[in-house]
């Protein structure tokens, strides 16, 4: 890995600001993406995030399905843009941007989505697909060396694939052309949405190898969001935990893991699959966050966590907890941080 490893919490209440605005490359500031719904109600997907991204790391957004994990990526893409706060990328607000500046600055952030299959044209050739964001943007010519250079670059052997549509690759296979698709262009960051969720295990491996390499290969920044925990630690240089629309522990991958200071992190990590703790213990510590996720319609006062967390009191229903420095560079937004290792 190539990012910095010294810790600068993320640009919040509590939490000390960068300092050294040239080392952050994407910064969301109260980001918030709500979605009106029948009924006069509003779904809060996202719910005032701050969050600071540095040039050349991966930070991974992790959560349970319905987080709002998803939504911060397609915000910081502005699709769609969101209800409110700001979106800086190398200091300028995408927010703001009419449609034309925007369209400007597309080339330096580039997405990859969930399922590969369907986010590919199914009518064209993968060459085609690979190369059609140099014909926008005025690079046809560009296309006979570039499309195959890159195409090379994730694995796919461009004679091979040259008169070949989607629907005769793999999963895995069309997972790559959608990263050749995305790197085509340079970007300097990449938002890969649950890029390996819809592959079987042995080709995530793969794909993980793929972007690694790609990262040091073209100097990527990547935000990699996903729900499976064991993937997250393997491929990222920092975690955000996301709960109910909102950031409630971030830190450096190992530590976040080993010792997390959330009750909910301390959840999430406590219900991944292990073959040395027995299977009494697993269920115990499942169960300590026993219940649903509430709706994101009309979501808990107070910390969003509370109605499933032992931890719970007053003051967790009537007051937000704000992201704050509980431990030197881990962030939690908790009331009732745990400070010392589990077990101890």
């Amino acid at each position: 890995m190539t990012a910095a490893r010294t810790e600068r919490g993320p640009h919040a209440a509590g939490a000390p600001a960068a300092s050294e605005d040239n080392d952050v490359v994407l910064r969301l500031t109260d980001l918030v993406v709500e979605f009106p719904v029948g009924g006069g109600q509003t779904v809060h997907a996202v719910s005032g995030i701050d969050l600071e991204v540095r040039r050349g790391e991966t930070i991974g957004l992790v959560g349970e399905s319905g987080c709002g994990k998803s939504t911060t990526g397609r915000a910081i893409m502005q699709l769609p843009r969101p209800t409110s706060g700001s979106v800086e990328f190398e200091g300028r607000d995408l927010t703001t941007l009419t449609h034309r500046e925007l369209r400007e600055l597309r080339p330096k952030l580039q997405m990859i989505f969930q399922d590969p299959i369907s986010s590919l044209n199914p009518r064209r050739r993968i060459p085609d697909i690979v190369g059609d964001p140099l014909v926008v943007w005025g690079r046809a010519a560009d296309r006979a060396r570039v499309v195959p250079e890159v195409l090379s670059a994730v694995g796919l052997d461009p004679e091979q694939v040259a008169d070949r549509r989607p629907h005769q690759f793999s999963g895995g296979q069309c997972q790559r052309v959608s990263i050749a698709r995305a790197l085509v262009l340079e970007p300097e960051v990449l938002i890969c949405d649950e890029p390996v969720s819809a592959l079987d295990v042995s080709v995530q491996a793969q794909i993980l190898n793929l972007l690694e390499d790609m990262k040091r290969r073209y100097g990527l920044t990547l935000v990699f969001i996903a729900h499976d925990l064991g993937v997250v630690r393997n491929i990222s240089d920092r975690v955000a935990v996301m709960y109910l629309g909102r950031i409630c522990e971030l830190g450096e991958t190992t530590a976040l893991f080993d010792d997390p200071v959330h009750p909910y992190t301390r959840l999430l990590v406590s219900s991944i699959p292990s073959i040395e703790a027995p299977s009494t213990e697993a269920g115990a510590k499942a169960d300590r966050g026993r219940g649903e996720m509430p709706s994101p319609i009309n979501p808990p006062s107070g910390c969003r966590f509370r109605t499933r967390c032992p931890l719970a009191d007053e003051r967790c229903a009537a007051e937000v907890p704000e992201m704050r420095e509980v431990k030197p560079g881990r962030f939690a937004a908790c009331h009732h941080p745990i400070l010392e290792p589990e077990g101890a």
